[in-house]
């Protein structure tokens, strides 16, 4: 039986840029870093500590399994991500990311269903935050 998601991708352009994004910014931990092969790009994981899912930092290559994957992950960097960050306090938790020089989209603002609000990336890569 499938147990849990454990790993989404962000699709970026420069690996060592996002990793130091999601540690220094977002306060993450790193996974994993491990080389895919020659001229190949990294394997890089990263999650908030004590996560189950972590996020793999993958940027595009050519040789990407499936036919138009290249494309469509290059066309996918800098557009909305897939996933939604949780937060256990919405203000306090934009405010730390706002004095460690996060980037929003969207403010934090009580909606119907919770708090919500919208960062960027290293990459413009617009990720939800949500309580």
């Amino acid at each position: 039986m499938i147990t849990h998601t454990s790993t989404v991708t962000v699709f970026v352009m420069d690996q060592d840029r996002a990793l130091a994004f999601y540690i220094e910014k977002l306060g993450f931990e790193k996974r994993s870093d491990n080389p895919m092969g020659p001229g190949a790009p990294r394997w890089i994981e990263v999650a908030p500590p004590g996560a189950q899912t972590a996020i793999l930092l993958y940027k595009p290559t050519e040789s990407m399994p499936g036919a138009s994957t290249y494309e469509r992950a290059l066309s996918s960097i800098g557009t909305f991500t897939t996933f939604i960050f949780n937060v256990d306090d919405m203000e306090a938790t934009c405010r730390e990311l706002e004095s460690r020089g996060v980037e929003f989209v969207d403010k934090p603002r009580r909606q119907a269903y919770g708090w919500w609000a919208s960062i960027k990336d290293a990459d413009g890569n617009v990720i939800g935050l949500h309580q």
